[in-house]
This record gives structure tokens, sequence and C-alpha cells, in this order.
């Protein structure tokens, strides 16, 4: 027993923790690959919710199939070729309704015997009609779904008004596409194609979308693009006979989704 052979003590390299640190140097370890682990997921968050989800909004609005189809104006109930198309909507019915009135812009009411019996006679005492309700025009054989105007002069033979018909193609994200036409209300008087009674509007259609846009409630909520050359021509005639001029632009209004 006497000659049995001492043992040989291990030695741990220099630079290398010993034994009885080791646990502590691993805990320390994964902690800092956890914190990288959750810096990298913020990052990524970040880069998707706030640069790449909304540029690929922006990607597709400009793609929305349902401009394809809507054609370029609207037309009367006899066919006859109405107002230029000029302004679209991407986003639902109350994002849509939202937007208008915080620009200050009132829905039409619909067209009623009571609504128009009072539109002519505050359009001949002068007295105001902030809902009046506005003539039906059709995109696709479709009456607009929704109407906006707003007042000027103090009567409702002087306003601004949009109409907007929902298409019926969604795009690759759902959304619908509400196409639009805004125009301004000069006066009453008679049609210069049917003789009927109507409200004639101004020449310059591209100020009453513009002016749309720059009562627009200034966030980060939606984007404004432009599709040039939409219209087929710079000038034309409404269903009235009123002759109109335009760049030929739409303005595509879409809401941005929250990050």
């Amino acid at each position: 027993m006497d000659d049995a052979p001492a043992p040989v003590p291990v030695r741990v390299p220099d630079g290398l923790p010993r034994p009885a640190g080791l646990q502590q140097h691993l805990v320390r370890h994964a902690l800092h690959l956890l914190a990288l682990l959750v810096l990298g997921t913020a990052v990524t968050y970040g880069a998707l919710s706030y640069e790449f989800v909304p540029s690929a909004w922006r990607f597709v609005e400009r793609r929305h199939p349902a401009l394809d189809a809507v054609g370029t104006r609207a037309f009367t109930a006899s066919g006859i070729p109405a107002d230029p198309l000029n302004l679209a909507f991407v986003g639902t019915v109350p994002q849509l309704q939202s937007l208008m009135r915080e620009a200050g812009w009132t829905a039409a009411d619909p067209i009623t015997l009571k609504s128009s019996t009072r539109i002519a006679y505050d359009s001949v005492a002068r007295r105001r009609y902030d809902e009046a309700p506005v003539s039906d025009l059709f995109v696709r054989g479709k009456r607009q779904d929704l109407a906006f105007e707003k007042p000027s002069g103090g009567n409702p033979a002087q306003r601004h008004h949009v109409r907007f018909w929902q298409a019926e193609e969604r795009d690759a994200l759902g959304r619908p596409l509400w196409i639009g036409a805004a125009t301004y209300d000069t006066r009453v008087g008679l049609s210069h194609t049917t003789g009927q009674i109507t409200h004639h509007i101004s020449a310059n259609v591209d100020r009453e979308r513009d002016e749309l846009l720059h009562d627009l409630p200034v966030s980060g909520a939606y984007s404004v693009k432009w599709i040039d050359d939409f219209q087929p021509g710079h000038t034309g005639r409404n269903g009235g006979g009123d002759p109109f001029f335009t760049d030929a632009r739409l303005a595509v209004v879409t809401v941005l989704p929250s990050p």
C-alpha cells in the first residue's frame, strides 16, 4: 500500500475559468446572448413596423386592381358622361367618414321629397343647408355610395362636394378602393344637355380636388400618391354640359396601418 503512486494534480490552463466559477461564466454568457437576442428583435420589429410595412402598403396602393376597371368618368342616369374622376381613397367606410369629418366636410343627406324641397327653398332664400343632397351620378351602373360637402357662399347653390363609389375589387391586402369625383357648384341653373334644373360646376376641377386634399388633417395616418395621365384628356364637358379642364392626374389617399 505504501508503494501506491501519489495522485497527479490537474492543472487548469491560465485564462480558463476555474471549476468553481465555470457555472457563473456560463450564466453570464447566456445573459449576454439573451440581451443580443432582445436587441435584435427590437431592431427587427422597428424596421418591419415603421419602414417595411408602410413601404409595402405604399407600393401596393399604386397597383390597386380596381383602378384598372372603374373607368375615368361618372355618368348621368341617361348615360351621359359626367364629372371626371379625380380622387381615390383606400380604406374602410369608418376610416373614410372619419377622415372627411376631420377635414370639415359633412355627409350629404339622401334625396327625399323633404330634402329636395328644402334645398330648392334654401337656394332661393339663400339659407344655409350644410347637408344638402347631391344629385345621383353613376360609375359602372351604380350610384354614389357616399357624398360629402363643405358649404360656400351661405346657401346650397354654391358648395364644395365630392361623391365616392366603392369598387368591387380589393387589393392583395384586402383593402377596398373608393373612386371619387370632386367638383365645385357655382350656381343653380338649367342643364345645357337636358334643360333640367341642376347645379353648374366650376371648370377648374383640379382646384376642387386640391381643396379637399388641403383640408385633410395633417398627420402621418395616411399617404397621398399621384397617378399621372389617369384621364385620357385634359378637357371635356360634364353631364350638364359644363366645360371642365384638368391636369389629368388622380390623387390616391391611403390610410396607413398602425405600427
